[in-house]
């Protein structure tokens, strides 16, 4: 007796290529894919193989690096590195903090100043996916540095454009939503406003966090490379 027929695998997402050359493949992620997943999931990694293997009609397998991720409710700019030397020296840059990483938010109320520094202790919460205020000293703490610029005051919110200094989990989220300006659409973090298109799970919803410039060193011809994602249909258009 033969096995039923796994479940279909669904096809990846189409790919929106921002750059790329022998070394690296820059793309724009939609939100609410994941970066990485499993082989049965879809994911933003598994699209960009699917790319390389049918541009250059590879028969085998695609190599990719992944520096850096995006939460799944965050589109934006992601860099993959296409062999393992650019992988290598792409992460050392991300682990030193010499990428320059800016997004763009949709905050609720009205933040003020117009410009400034926000600094936090946080920690991880054991086993969640999330994160907490916490004490300088206390088991866990680590700082989080930002720097934040507003945009442009809209009706009911405000487009900020955060630089992170500091590379902790969900930091920007949390940052925003601290201060009483949760990023619309992120209830895990007290936003009470829907965003995006409507999703009936959890997983799907999106939020107005997008990863708008990333700018590091070409790991080869080691010039300033800086790219831009344009912002997803779905965000008002005052704020493009």
């Amino acid at each position: 007796m033969t096995d039923p027929d796994p479940t279909p695998i669904p096809p990846p997402p189409p790919l929106q290529v921002l750059f790329e050359d022998h070394h690296l493949l820059i793309v724009n992620k939609p939100a609410p894919l994941l970066t990485q997943a499993p082989p049965a999931v879809p994911s933003l990694e598994a699209a960009a193989k699917a790319y390389i293997k049918a541009k250059f009609a590879k028969p085998a397998g695609v190599y990719l690096g992944i520096p850096h991720r995006l939460d799944r409710p965050v589109s934006g700019v992601v860099c993959f590195a296409r062999n393992t030397k650019a992988a290598q020296r792409v992460h050392a840059q991300f682990a030193e903090h010499n990428v320059r990483k800016v997004y763009w938010a949709l905050a609720e109320g009205t933040v003020t100043p117009a410009a400034g520094v926000w600094d936090d202790w946080m920690r991880k919460l054991p086993e969640e996916s999330r994160v907490e205020r916490a004490a300088e000293g206390e088991p866990g703490a680590k700082l989080a540095t930002l720097e934040y610029t507003v945009l442009r005051a809209l009706a009911d919110c405000t487009l900020i454009e955060l630089a992170p200094l500091t590379g902790r989990m969900h930091q920007l989220r949390v940052q925003a939503a601290w201060r009483g300006h949760p990023v619309l659409g992120d209830a895990q973090y007290g936003g009470t406003r829907p965003f995006g298109p409507p999703a009936e799970q959890p997983r799907d919803r999106v939020i107005a966090l997008h990863a708008r410039r990333l700018t590091l060193e070409h790991p080869f011809t080691k010039e300033p490379l800086t790219v831009e994602a344009p912002l997803p249909d779905y965000w008002p258009a005052e704020s493009k």
